[in-house]
């Protein structure tokens, strides 16, 4: 598919699931099967050292180094010649590897929506409302909330980016494989204990892999522009 008709797919798709989770019962639906409102707690403790050091600390100091490996990659062989056929990837995976989580970060500082453990449905303080919808008068002074989209499973699914740094349509398949695989489990342990719904997770991955192109497309306009200089030079 065309890389301009990737983009407007893709953002499609991101309103259709921000309209689609909004109005339909989904989110409660799903999440009602990790708490058990008898014992009021969820599937998995956030306070169980094993799985988060697995699926949260563990793993987002591990995004960290990889992100790390491929910047300090690409200054030290940014001129060596077994660079020259991966240099567009890595530059589209170190990009996106900062881009991504900043700005989902930055949407959940503004979005003020609460996480699942935070609603009244699950023992909380706020009302179950659209990301597009204000609070009841009654709860606007309560502590302003960061839970959309899912902040801690963008990192995973910033690896998507991998797909622009392979040739082959077998590794493209195997790296976006393992950005998934990562990213759902980063986005899955956060639905367990509480803190996303499902559908945090769904836009946070429709989110990472638009800006991922938008990254790809500003990378090759980099790119056209300096070959037209040569070119002229």
């Amino acid at each position: 598919m065309a890389p301009a008709k990737q983009l407007w797919l893709t953002a499609i798709v991101l309103i259709a699931a921000v309209l689609f989770f909004g109005l339909s019962g989904a989110d409660i639906w799903v999440q009602k099967h990790f708490y058990n409102p008898l014992t009021h707690q969820w599937i998995v403790d956030s306070n169980n050292t094993v799985p988060k050091f697995i699926f949260y600390d563990g793993i987002k100091r591990l995004l960290i180094v990889v992100a790390v490996f491929f910047l300090l990659g690409l200054i030290v062989g940014w001129k060596k010649e077994w660079m020259k056929s991966y240099r567009r990837g890595v530059v589209i995976v170190v990009l996106s590897s900062i881009a991504v989580p900043f700005v989902v970060g930055s949407l959940k500082a503004v979005t003020n929506m609460p996480c699942p453990k935070n609603l009244d449905i699950f023992e909380g303080a706020y009302p179950h409302t659209c990301v597009w919808e204000k609070y009841p008068s009654a709860v606007c002074h309560i502590e302003k909330q960061k839970c959309w989209p899912a902040g801690h499973a963008s990192g995973g699914f910033a690896l998507l980016s991998l797909i622009f740094l392979f040739h082959s349509r077998k590794n493209k398949i195997i790296a976006g494989t393992v950005a998934m695989v990562i990213g759902w489990s980063m986005g899955s342990y956060k639905m367990l204990i509480g803190d996303h719904f499902l559908s945090h997770t769904v836009i946070t991955m429709i989110l990472a892999w638009l800006l991922i192109l938008l990254i790809a497309r500003g990378v090759d306009w980099v790119i056209k522009k300096k070959l037209k200089v040569i070119d002229v030079q």
